[in-house]
């Protein structure tokens, strides 16, 4: 609907030859009821602004002058002559002669006072009262009756008034003021009442000026906590992420604090060069909390605090990662950006393996996920019951937090094994129980593993090469220290003699010498090993250690004063800008002298006396000596994967022939929408430099000590060794995957100067006959023989003689393969013969240039709309509507969608119809949601059955046309009309795009051959969009499905956030993650309306985008919470979207929880792939169960429980009869094993309920056997021919508790219990389908709407 014409809001001057109103209808329309109006007497206008409201404004500024100057003279004079304060006398309460006293004091007293005052003047000046003069003619009465007419306040005859006359003024107005009714009275009140406003009002604001201050002065406390740089400032970017994130926070407030909003829209700052000092930010943060009330403002101070912390932590990471780069780049000699991934992985075990128990737990195990990927794992290690390691990992938590009661004496003393007395487990087993068994045989274990450690202890300081007697000195370039490290060090040794002192008089064991190190540590790992042993002797190896003998704990548990030499040397350094220098790794592999060994000895007793108070295990001041080196003002780690994006993966002689082969913006407009570089594919055999690092940090975890971390770089950069081979392999790698990615850029740009109508296929005849004539007609066998393999791969495309881009790369692969010679040198021949063959005009080219932008902003729309349809649509009209009006002849259009849908209401009418979704604007109410049958007049339905378009020329003469619009009359009828099937990916037909010029009267209005060819094109980039959308859609419902099944058994985890990869809108061509689904234990969903996160707005949330760019998992710690990224890969291995967990305050998810979070994300990983090659293969997808076939939609939920079946299933097969022999040999098994196999017979077998059969387990035994498991092998619970009593099941296994299952320790009973629920799942979600009701657990659905301008 057109917008209504509005009246201009400014005065407008006449025209010339307008009538002009006359003075006398001026003067006439004055006394009228209605004004004249200003835009009449245009003439005045200008008059009026000039010169009468100057005047006016000029006589107001003089009237307030005098007004102000007669108040300062009327001060003078009250100062000079103070009022008479005896007219009080008449002011009185009484309200009888309140009128009486009001009319005296006001119209008669202040002129017969006056009078009466000049009558006694007169009278001493006459001396009439003198007793001794005689009588005079001087009447009094005549004097004052005189006066009185003379000074008749009528006329207006001024005196100046004397002090009573003042005071008897101020007297009347007072008592003016009293009588109710009067101005007077109402006047007062009206000054009564906004003095007490503005009274108040100045309360307020002195109080919002105190609260002002008063936040001022907090956020300036807080702005200490921050760690700033040299200068004393942080970056402003750093604050806006603090109070963007925020808004996640207050998000879940249940308060009305979650309503508030800043004053003022937060900035986007993409530098953190911009800082701000203490003033600055107070200021700053002030600015967009000043309305915030007390609770919100304390809620915002607590996250600052924790921003604050997470900035430190931001900061001791960043200094890790550099030194991991530093590290990938001194290993990658070749510079191909390549490391062998499976050699890292082994030297991380290896390092692991050497390293001590205590640093093991710091470390993330480099054998379990996610260091190693969830396809590596086992599927009888994946679904089986947990591993004694697993049991052990959470008992060790558990004992060493029964170790903090053990009192210091104990630990110092190192008592005889035989009085130490073991400790008892109040928890004994995982639920709670005491058991006697379970826990001597964990302490067994743990005796067995400290004393090899101990065994192992002298020989550890050879297994890390690098360290020598001096310690750890290697630098970057393999040198000793130089001499600054050596002066250094010598400060170091002369400023500890205080400390050793205090060490000998505090601890009897640091009278060792410095040289037996080793024992001391060796000696405590026994205390701890004697703490849970009853009879444990003495270690023989404790007392053997010499000098040489030093043992990695001894570096593990520095102690604070020995990383402060470290700390000295790198404040000494400069900086480094560019990236983390090589200086750096000189710097922090440097260790101080043997002198200060002693120390070593006094953090371990100190350790001995309990655990710190956080999970670190460094002392506090270790670990603020990390942080000495002054932050230099910048993150260099931050864009890492952007800085080095280019590095090593493009070759630039591969590239040279880009610009040479297509000159123009073709190449470059090809490059420009390719995704993001930043985002790393995961390669099960190599680690870029983004991923080397990612994999790195989550190895050492969060804890790790500084001197650790040295060593683990040492290790790595000494071990890591390739062959000449293997380089020229990597090497031949990088190679061969630039030369692909060259190749598939100039077959794309081929494909494009020939597609010159944007139609998105080629003619496959065309295409033939022009390589016909490829080297005079010689090759025309090994074209024929290409045609024959490409209608293997593509043959519905092949029938309908379409070649699409990857078709044709395909088609000239297959012809190239053909020939003799080198492949790579016929292609370019083939290139090179077909550019030549295709002239296109420099009009041509723009035009293709431009239709090219529309199709690819659909694609965009689509991308970045959230997983909505309504972006789309208008896309594809605004695209339809821009071709028309520039390449059309101004056409006037109307263009609608219909997608092909199952006819269940109506049947008999035909088993599709077309529902028409979206249309342009103007014909909605004509279009939009109508239903066209297949009995209907129409030719709709013949472009969908032939799967071609059909153009009517003049609809009017067609006689088969169907007309919405039945307003429109039958003469105004005329047009053309254009249907055009839409293909999905297999060129099946699933709806129709229309266009017509109905609205269009002019006489030539027939669409031409171009213009049809461009709407092809639009047609393939609305089917490529919608089955974009479509899968994005079936990928969240799968998460969803994933997400319910996890929240049942991982009640640990907090809150989960999905998030999907969309393209960026910016010039850095950088992602943005889409937040789409957030899901909590307690079973709610919130489907979020596609908010954007940048990465230049998140600094705080940088994990995300770290999880992105390197495709691995994530582990860390984010406003007070523990948070596990996991991205969620496309077939190329990039990253696709995120799962965000939040566990909350857990650092670790209980063992169970922890694997069944492992079963969740690989069966998801696994249905996302399955959904995304369904969607872009041209084959037909491989179904497994029944109800795949008519799932659509619903497919990625079923595939979810899918993988998981048939992961079961292989479990299942690899039972055998020994399996089952340990059960079938109890007389009276366990109730829940009994249970289980019960519930497995009744879904098989459900007239066995309440038999012998199930109820007896005896009878029961028999039928664990090889034809049980080949039954559950082959069941599929979607079948339609199979029953599923899902009441009968539930009734059986929903007593059965989770922890239960895996506790006891029976596989098979594992197996068969997550077996009997997937089954069930599977049998919910054919029940619907077959209903055709949805499940009540469906969260999405799929919008179409009408798209409007």
């Amino acid at each position: 609907m057109s917008a209504q014409p509005e009246e201009a809001a400014v005065l407008k001057h006449p025209r010339l030859g307008e009538n002009n109103t006359t003075a006398r209808e001026m003067k006439r329309n004055q006394g009228s009821d209605e004004l004249p109006c200003l835009s009449n007497y245009a003439l005045w206008k200008e008059c009026f602004y000039e010169k009468v409201q100057q005047r006016c404004l000029s006589l107001q500024e003089a009237k307030v002058k005098m007004i102000h100057a007669q108040k300062a003279k009327e001060e003078k004079v009250k100062k000079r002559e103070p009022c008479d304060w005896l007219p009080q006398e008449w002011f009185s309460e009484e309200t009888e002669s309140l009128d009486t006293r009001i009319y005296l004091l006001d119209k008669l007293l202040p002129t017969l006072i006056t009078g009466v005052e000049k009558l006694l003047m007169e009278v001493e000046r006459k001396n009439v009262l003198a007793p001794d003069k005689e009588p005079t003619e001087f009447n009094p009465i005549i004097f004052l009756g005189e006066y009185l007419m003379r000074h008749n306040p009528q006329y207006g005859v001024s005196t100046k008034p004397g002090p009573y006359l003042r005071g008897m003024k101020m007297v009347t107005e007072e008592i003016k003021t009293k009588t109710p009714g009067t101005a007077s009275e109402r006047l007062a009140s009206m000054k009564s009442e906004a003095k007490n406003i503005r009274k108040e009002r100045q309360q307020v604001e002195n109080m919002k000026a105190q609260a002002k201050e008063m936040r001022k002065e907090a956020l300036a406390i807080q702005f200490k906590e921050w760690t700033v740089d040299v200068s004393g400032r942080i970056p402003v970017a750093l604050v806006q992420s603090a109070l963007r994130s925020f808004l996640d926070v207050i998000a879940s407030v249940p308060t009305d604090a979650g309503k508030a909003i800043y004053v003022k829209k937060l900035e986007i700052i993409d530098t953190l060069r911009k800082k701000v000092n203490i003033d600055e930010f107070a200021e700053y943060v002030h600015s967009y909390t000043e309305h915030f009330s007390d609770d919100m403002f304390q809620e915002i101070l607590k996250h600052l605090s924790q921003c604050a912390e997470d900035f430190k932590e931001a900061i001791r990471h960043d200094m890790w990662r550099q030194m991991f780069t530093d590290l990938f780049l001194d290993c990658d000699s070749g510079q191909v950006g390549l490391l062998d991934r499976q050699k890292i992985l082994a030297l991380l075990v290896d390092f692991y393996d050497r390293s001590p128990v205590i640093t093991k737990r710091r470390f993330c195990n480099p054998r379990q996920w996610p260091i190693i990927e969830l396809q590596e794992i086992e599927l009888v290690d994946l679904w089986g019951v947990l591993d004694d390691q697993e049991v052990c990992e959470e008992l060790s938590e558990k004992l060493v937090l029964s170790q903090t009661e053990i009192s210091e004496g104990e630990i110092l003393a190192h008592q005889p094994a035989s009085v130490v007395k073991s400790t008892e487990f109040e928890d004994g087993d995982l639920d709670g129980e005491t058991k006697h068994s379970e826990k001597s045989s964990f302490q067994e274990d743990i005796e067995t593993e400290r004393q090899s450690e101990s065994a192992s202890a002298d020989r550890q300081e050879q297994d890390f090469p690098g360290s020598d007697s001096t310690g750890y000195s290697l630098s970057r370039d393999g040198e000793p220290g130089s001499e600054k490290q050596v002066e250094e060090e010598e400060f170091s040794l002369g400023t500890k003699p205080d400390t050793e002192t205090n060490m000998e008089e505090d601890h009897p064991i640091s009278d060792r010498e410095p040289d037996t190190e080793g024992q001391v540590s060796q000696e405590e790992d026994n205390s701890v090993a004697e703490t849970t042993n009853t009879t444990a002797g003495p270690i023989p190896e404790a007392t053997a250690m010499t000098s040489d003998d030093k043992a990695v704990a001894d570096m593990d548990v520095i102690a604070s004063e020995q990383d402060a030499p470290v700390a000295e040397v790198v404040k000494e350094t400069p900086a480094r800008k560019e990236s983390f220098s090589r200086q750096h790794g000189s710097q922090f592999g440097r260790q101080t002298s043997p002198e200060t060994r002693l120390e070593d000895d006094d953090l371990l007793q100190d350790q001995n006396k309990g655990p710190a108070p956080t999970d670190r295990q460094d002392s506090p001041a270790e670990a603020s000596q990390e942080f000495e080196v002054p932050w230099s003002g910048d993150l260099l780690t931050l864009d890492l994967s952007c800085r080095y994006s280019s590095y090593g993966g493009r070759i630039p002689e591969d590239w040279k022939y880009e610009a040479t082969r297509f000159p123009g913006p073709v190449v470059a407009d090809i490059q420009n929408r390719w995704a993001s570089r930043t985002r790393s594919a995961f390669d099960e055999s190599c680690l870029n430099l983004p991923q080397f690092v990612q994999l790195m940090e989550t190895f050492v975890g969060e804890d790790i000590s500084l001197p650790t971390l040295k060593r683990l770089n040492a290790f790595i950069k000494e071990e890591y060794k390739q062959t000449e081979e293997e380089k020229m392999e990597q090497l031949e790698k990088v190679h061969h995957v630039s030369h692909l990615a060259q190749r598939k850029l100039l077959l794309e740009a081929l494909f494009k100067k020939w597609d010159s109508n944007a139609a998105g296929f080629l003619d496959l005849e065309e295409v033939d006959a022009v390589l016909s004539a490829f080297k005079e007609g010689m090759e025309k066998e090994a074209l024929r023989k290409a045609k024959k393999h490409l209608r293997s791969h593509y043959p519905e495309l092949s029938r309908a003689g379409k070649l699409s881009p990857k078709a044709f790369q395909l088609f000239l692969e297959l012809i190239a393969s053909e020939f003799a010679g080198d492949k790579d040198e016929a292609i370019d021949n083939l290139v090179e013969f077909l550019t030549e063959s295709m002239e296109q005009s420099h009009m041509e080219s723009l035009q293709s240039l431009t239709r090219r932008k529309w199709l690819h902003d659909i694609q965009q729309a689509a991308e970045t709309s959230g997983a909505n349809m309504d972006p789309v649509y208008k896309a594809v009209f605004k695209a339809l509507l821009q071709d028309a009006e520039a390449h059309g002849d101004n056409k006037k259009i109307s263009a609608y969608i219909a997608l092909l849908e199952e006819n269940r209401l109506s049947p008999e009418r035909g088993q599709a119809l077309l529902h028409y979704v979206a249309c342009t604007t103007d014909d909605a109410p004509y279009v939009l949601n109508q239903i066209l049958y297949r009995d209907m007049k129409g030719v709709s339905f013949e472009a969908v059955e032939g799967g071609k378009p059909i153009h009517v020329p003049t609809v009017q003469l067609h006689g088969s046309i169907h007309f919405w619009n039945y307003d429109r009359p039958v003469e105004e009828r005329k047009g053309s009309f254009l249907v055009l099937p839409l293909h999905d990916a297999r060129w099946r037909v699933f709806g129709i795009l229309g266009v017509d010029t109905l609205r269009d009267q002019c006489e030539k209005n027939i669409f031409l051959t171009h213009e049809i060819s461009f709407y092809q094109g639009v047609a393939h980039a609305f089917s490529k969009a919608y089955h974009h959308i479509f899968t994005l859609e079936k990928v969240l419902r799968m998460a969803v499905t994933a997400l319910d099944w996890l929240y049942l058994r991982a009640p640990s985890i907090r809150t989960v956030t999905v998030y999907l990869v969309e393209p960026g809108k910016d010039k850095t061509r950088d992602y943005a993650l889409c937040k789409m689904i957030t899901t909590d234990n307690t079973g709610q969903k919130e489907i979020h309306s596609s908010p954007v996160l940048l990465r230049k707005e998140n600094l705080l949330r940088d994990y995300l985008f770290k999880c992105i760019d390197s495709s691995e998992v994530i582990r860390t710690r984010v406003c007070g919470e523990h948070h596990i990224a996991v991205p969620l890969r496309d077939l190329s291995g990039q990253a696709l979207g995120i799962f965000d967990i939040s566990v909350g305050q857990h650092q670790k998810l209980p063992p169970h929880e922890h694997k069944d979070l492992q079963k969740m994300l690989k069966m998801a990983q696994a249905a996302c792939s399955e959904i995304l090659k369904i969607s872009a293969e041209e084959t037909e997808p491989t179904y497994v169960l029944e109800a795949e076939h008519v799932a659509k939609l619903r497919h990625g939920e079923i595939l979810f429980h899918r993988f998981m079946l048939q992961d079961l299933r292989e479990c299942v097969r690899k039972l055998n009869a020994e399996s089952f022999a340990e059960i079938k040999s109890c007389a009276e098994p366990p109730a829940l094993v009994h249970t289980i196999v019960k519930a497995v017979l009744l879904l098989f077998h459900p007239d066995w309920k309440g038999s012998e059969k199930t109820e007896n387990w005896s009878q029961c035994i028999l039928n664990l056997d090889n034809n049980l498991i080949q039954e559950i092998y082959c069941f599929d619970p979607t079948a339609a021919s199979v029953q599923v009593q899902a009441e009968l099941l539930l009734d059986c296994i929903t007593g059965v508790p989770r922890a239960a299952v895996w506790q006891h320790g029976w596989v098979p009973a594992e197996y068969l219990h997550h077996w009997l629920h997937t089954c069930l799942s599977l049998a919910e979600i054919a029940r619907s389908l077959r209903s055709k009701t949805p499940p009540s657990s469906a969260p999405l659905r799929t919008q179409f709407s009408c798209a409007s301008d």
